[in-house]
């Protein structure tokens, strides 16, 4: 890919992608700011002619909850730890995207779909753990085909996956590849990025992936996509740590991400940059100043040395069709 090429993911999930860890109670901010920051993210892609893939759980598909008990998978995952499962959750939801702004997210969802250059691509229907104990393969088809038929209803085929809290295994990619699906963001290819269940995530380990965004421990993290079980891996570059108004490490996580856009510009490698409409649902405006530098750096390296903003499966297409 001469010139290199930009990629963009973003994991849209709303509540479905953090009830388990979070409650509306402390971080329902965030997932509120995600009505503005998503129209501001859209303007900016729109102005500056970025492309991006929207990685959305399949719930946000539905407008209200009538729709979404109606469309719920064939077979349920058993997880182990309960707590995993949304499907118990669904009951305490509002009955709509107005009564309830914290669950549904199909307006948004019509926005991304109206926007230029934007790809709406799969984060599994219920932000399904493949790699926890009872995110079996059969639960895994399960869900996925029901992320397919909710996608279909707004005339969508889904073609990339991002894998909730990056949980890959080659099973579950086999059966993407059976549903049609092309591309995958997968892991950096580093110790502290390796896939696994939530409990081997260690502090340490968080605290190694902290540090990388401000210093070169892990290296630059540009790649070349490759096929696995016939799918386009196209894995993470960096993660985009949202900023604050008082933010004095923020020049180091800019200079880790424009030096290793430079790199993979020189080098016709990827860059893939990924984050969470909610990482920008506070300190929206401090968050899109950050983002316009790096689109500012893209800009100049397109000029300089022909890099190209491109979809997950765009990058696919051009690997699984030459």
């Amino acid at each position: 890919m001469k010139g290199g090429t930009f990629v963009i993911s973003l994991d849209f999930e709303l509540m479905w992608g953090v009830r388990d860890k979070r409650t509306i109670a402390d971080y329902g901010a965030n997932i509120l700011g995600v009505r503005q920051a998503i129209p501001a993210m859209l303007d900016l892609f729109a102005e500056r002619a970025i492309a991006c893939t929207w990685a959305t759980v399949g719930l946000l598909f539905y407008g209200t909850k009538r729709e979404v008990l109606d469309s719920l998978p064939a077979s349920l995952p058993a997880y182990y730890d309960p707590r995993l499962s949304p499907y118990p959750d669904i009951s305490a939801t509002g009955g709509d995207e107005k009564s309830d702004p914290y669950h549904y997210g199909l307006s948004l969802l019509r926005q991304i779909a109206a926007s230029p250059r934007q790809e709406i691509a799969t984060h599994t229907f219920s932000h399904f753990y493949c790699l926890e104990d009872g995110g079996t393969v059969d639960a895994f088809r399960a869900d996925l085909l029901a992320a397919k038929t909710a996608a279909e209803r707004l005339d969508i085929s889904l073609r990339s996956i991002a894998f909730p809290r990056n949980q890959i295994s080659l099973s579950h990619l086999a059966v993407c590849k059976e549903i049609g699906i092309r591309a995958f963001r997968g892991n950096e290819d580093v110790w502290f990025h390796r896939a696994g269940p939530d409990a081997r995530q260690t502090l340490f380990m968080r605290g190694a992936r902290l540090a990388d965004a401000h210093l070169p421990i892990g290296g630059q993290h540009v790649h070349e996509a490759k096929v696995v079980v016939g799918l386009v891996d196209i894995p993470a570059s960096r993660f985009l740590r949202p900023t604050f108004t008082v933010d004095p490490l923020k020049s180091l996580r800019l200079h880790r991400i424009t030096s290793a856009m430079t790199n993979a510009a020189r080098d016709g490698k990827i860059f893939h940059l990924w984050w969470h409409p909610h990482n920008f649902g506070v300190d929206l405006k401090s968050n899109l100043a950050f983002l316009r530098v790096v689109l500012d750096c893209y800009r100049k390296l397109q000029k300089r040395h022909g890099m190209r903003s491109l979809t997950m499966a765009a990058v696919a297409d051009e690997i699984l069709d030459a």
